[in-house]
């Protein structure tokens, strides 16, 4: 099943981001760390194609720390600049400010020679909805120049934000495209919160990472529902378990999946369950593309 999420304000932010590209310097494109193959959209990928750009491997708080080393190993490998970020506490903004500077100090140097003092780096920022584009915006800029939330396109019109110091921000709304067919990306965006909660069922959303989870980081959901995945029970019972341990219940003693998956899905996206991938380089059949190449179309097949 294809999912269609693309609303008229995604498809106008995506002519604007190309008719604004020659204007800036610089490109941020932030992606869920947990999810990197599926939170970066590959129009965006084909639209940025030889500008200078730096991967924000956003929400790492919330991403196994391991695996997003080493996704930034992969990417690294690949030719593009990744960098971990905790927008929202600050941790890795400045590096990305550097690394900003360093991608754009010809241009500054080309200007000096030239008698001409080089204005703010501009720099376009990215990417799909939910991934954190406007907190980290807020983080670069030192206040609260964009409006936040944990809910999809929030963000609807392109709009610079002035910092007062060595960078201008070109904010953008969060675009998807306009097919998202492979099962495994549908489910990974859903459970991150990047799309609608509406557009799949939380219970199959809920059922499908559980079991991701159950494979990746049973100690995690040990500790966290009480629960003992080396037991001989089923996928579906460990889940029924968790559910009555965290009082989702109806009556007759059985467990409530409906309301557990909502919780479920919360504690997940909120980091209350732990630090946690869904995406792991070893697990994906092909190397994530540096953004001036086209993406490949089944990069978000992953083999479990």
């Amino acid at each position: 099943m294809n999912i269609n999420w693309f609303p008229g304000h995604m498809a106008r932010a995506l002519r604007e981001i190309r008719q604004m590209l020659s204007q800036v310097d610089l490109v941020i494109e932030t992606c869920d760390a947990r999810i990197p193959l599926s939170s970066r959209n590959p129009e965006l990928a084909q639209i940025l194609q030889g500008k200078p750009g730096i991967l924000v491997l956003n929400k790492a708080d919330l991403a196994d720390p391991a695996v997003t080393q080493r996704w930034q190993e992969v990417y690294r490998q690949s030719g593009l600049n990744a960098i971990p970020c905790d927008s929202i506490r600050r941790s890795g903004l400045r590096q990305v400010v550097s690394l900003a500077q360093q991608l754009t100090r010809e241009k500054q140097e080309r200007a000096k020679a030239k008698g001409r003092v080089f204005r703010p780096i501009r720099i376009m920022v990215v990417g799909i909805p939910n991934t954190g584009k406007s907190a980290l915006i807020n983080g670069l800029s030192s206040r609260k120049a964009a409006l936040t939330a944990d809910k999809p396109g929030v963000t609807r019109h392109l709009s610079w934000i002035r910092t007062g110091g060595q960078l201008e921000l070109l904010d953008s709304p969060g675009v998807l495209w306009p097919k998202i067919a492979g099962r495994q990306q549908q489910l990974h965006l859903a459970a991150t919160g990047a799309i609608r909660d509406d557009l799949l069922s939380q219970e199959e959303i809920a059922a499908a990472t559980f079991i991701e989870l159950l494979s990746c980081y049973p100690q995690l959901l040990q500790q966290r529902y009480k629960i003992d995945p080396a037991a001989d029970r089923t996928s579906l019972q460990n889940m029924e378990d968790a559910a009555r341990n965290r009082g989702c219940m109806i009556s007759g003693g059985k467990a409530d999946m409906t309301r557990f998956a909502v919780l479920f899905l919360d504690e997940l996206r909120n980091g209350r369950i732990g630090r946690i991938s869904l995406e792991h380089p070893d697990r994906e059949p092909e190397k994530p593309k540096d953004n001036r190449s086209e993406p490949d179309a089944n990069a978000d097949k992953l083999e479990r």
